[in-house]
């Protein structure tokens, strides 16, 4: 592990040397640079948005806040760096499914569309879970869907809008009623579960300590393939339900930031995305390595994901 950690500490340093340029000698920002994240402090994104600001900081010497702006799994974040006057100081990060379920019902009424913004990259490809406590009386997606059949009013808890989605096509194929709870992050539904509040909830890693302390088991998986880390956990297309929600998390800024800029802060992502730090803090919350599609790339993913979210939530 030392010598993984030298080398990836070597291949940084190459990487900030060839880099360097395009975010020290072209451009730099006038002020501080904002990274907002939008959702809770405490959670997956906000963990590893932090982390991932700091090592930005650290390598360019700019001014680099972070900052918490919640509301509708990014949509209030979104929503305000679509609407406020092009500058190059404010940069979101947040999760595609969100947005793109958002984008689907009602895209109208919305103050963006994926044309609003120029696009960064994406920091990691998600893992989300289903999970509960090791005492409930469940211990599988299809228990769970057997207990909540014979107990209305099941509660499960969310922090976004495309997970809510997904239970409701699910409760509505499968005949259940289960009572949707709001929360703000992952963070929040580990306490909720902890406190015995809800029955179930989504998460993007914070649970992952409580697995080893034998507190929480993973039911399943929303995403379309199984979980890494539990492979034996079933997706709902495992169990016959054609829904599910693979995350992204990506970054972008208002579509007429300055090119330069647009350049730079990308240059400046990319190679905070390969210290030995960031790479650490992903695996570590998200139990897959970060994943960078680059600024096409992203552009690319959120339109044909749109695609798909249409087919799933457009009815």
């Amino acid at each position: 592990m030392g010598f993984l950690r030298k080398l990836l500490a070597a291949a940084t340093a190459f990487t900030i040397g060839t880099t360097g340029a395009a975010f020290a000698d072209d451009w730099k920002p006038d002020g501080p640079l904002t990274v907002q994240i939008g959702f809770g402090a405490g959670g997956t994104t906000d963990t590893m948005g932090r982390v991932l600001v700091e090592q930005m900081r650290a390598q360019t010497g700019w001014n680099i806040i972070a900052e918490n702006v919640t509301g509708g799994g990014g949509i209030a974040m979104f929503t305000g760096i679509a609407k406020r006057p092009a500058s190059n100081d404010v940069v979101g990060l947040g999760v595609n499914m969100p947005i793109l379920i958002n984008l689907v019902r009602r895209g109208d009424e919305l103050g963006f569309g994926i044309d609003s913004f120029t696009y960064v990259g994406t920091l990691a490809h998600g893992q989300m879970s289903l999970v509960s406590r090791a005492d409930a009386p469940f211990s599988n997606l299809e228990e769970f869907i057997a207990h909540a059949k014979a107990n209305p009013g099941t509660t499960i808890g969310f922090d976004a809008p495309p997970q809510q989605a997904l239970i409701a096509a699910v409760a509505k194929d499968a005949g259940l009623d289960v009572n949707m709870v709001t929360m703000e992050s992952s963070a929040d539904a580990v306490r909720f579960l902890l406190g015995n509040n809800v029955d179930m909830a989504f998460s993007a890693g914070t649970h992952l300590p409580y697995l080893e302390t034998g507190e929480l088991q993973v039911l399943g998986t929303s995403n379309r393939d199984r979980l890494a880390y539990a492979p034996d956990a079933k997706s709902f297309v495992d169990l016959g339900y054609d829904y599910y929600l693979d995350p992204y998390y990506f970054l972008a800024m208002h579509k007429d930031t300055d090119p330069a800029a647009a350049t730079a802060i990308s240059a400046a992502f990319s190679a905070a995305l390969e210290t030995p730090e960031v790479q650490e803090i992903v695996q570590n919350v998200n139990q897959t390595p970060p994943k960078n599609l680059g600024p096409d790339g992203t552009e690319q993913m959120l339109r044909d994901g749109l695609v798909v979210s249409q087919s799933l939530f457009g009815g």
